[in-house]
């Protein structure tokens, strides 16, 4: 029997309305064996609406936080906020924060950095992990990580990794967890399968990025569903040489032990 996670989703905008809504979403990842899905906030309004979800439905946890590229919509007194919805039951982390030089119109640097370390302050505080969104960015994030390493108590995830090999002991020295999503699954996508294959299998988890990131066979469609993180799990199976229950097994492990909130 299935035992699979998505550790790392959106469900808060309105993309699932032409596909029979959250509802429907949900039903449809449980009927493929996800037993757990993490809804990420990337600001104070997702953030709520990520509480509300996890309070309306038995499978879902959550996290608060604000995305690098939208710090544009923070507010003093947004911190404090965040941190009341971060002391609920199902709250499991501090994200998606981190740093995103991808686009040029993207807060600063040294803004994006300001607010990074903010939050994992936020997060030390309330003796939660931190889920890092970083794209474009590696070297910057590692420095800022291991500048910043007393904050790391609790550990944290690299969600959808796709950086080097090489940094994988990096990341993982500082306490850090990888997650896989669709591209994992893409033909072209040669480092990001090597770094999965490279991931401690203690330090492994599975997601999806939903709505984004739709996994093969279904690449290219929207919105991507919680229910093909089996497609995901499939793959990392098939490129790690690993038999696929016991591998879902270890990753829903890891999960609960990255995040203790999770039961």
């Amino acid at each position: 029997m299935a035992l699979l996670i998505d550790a790392h989703c959106h469900l808060t905008g309105d993309e699932y309305d032409g596909v029979g809504g959250v509802e429907a979403v949900l039903d449809r990842a449980k009927e493929a064996g996800v037993k757990r899905v993490i809804v990420s906030g990337f600001d104070l309004d997702s953030s709520r609406e990520a509480k509300s979800l996890a309070e309306t439905y038995a499978s879902v946890y959550f996290t608060v936080g604000f995305h690098p590229s939208e710090l544009e919509k923070y507010r003093e007194g947004d911190l404090e906020e965040l941190g009341r919805l971060a002391a609920h039951e199902k709250c499991v982390a501090i994200g998606e924060i981190g740093l995103d030089y991808h686009f040029p119109d993207n807060p600063s640097p040294d803004f994006q950095e300001e607010l990074f370390i903010k939050q994992m302050e936020l997060a030390d505080k309330l003796r939660l992990p931190i889920v890092v969104h970083s794209r474009d960015a590696a070297e910057d994030t590692l420095t800022l990580l291991r500048a910043q390493k007393e904050l790391l108590k609790k550990g944290g995830l690299m969600h959808c990794y796709a950086y080097s090999t090489e940094m994988v002991k990096d990341f993982a020295a500082l306490g850090f967890y990888f997650s896989f999503g669709g591209t994992s699954t893409f033909k072209n996508a040669k480092k990001v399968k090597e770094s999965a294959k490279a991931v401690p299998l203690d330090r492994l988890l599975t997601e999806t990025d939903s709505p984004y990131l739709a996994p093969e066979p279904f690449r290219g469609t929207f919105p991507n569903e919680c229910k093909n993180v089996r497609h995901v799990a499939e793959n990392l199976s098939a490129l790690r040489g690993e038999k696929e229950e016991e591998l879902q097994e270890r990753i829903f492990a890891n999960a609960k032990r990255l995040f203790p909130k999770l039961k």
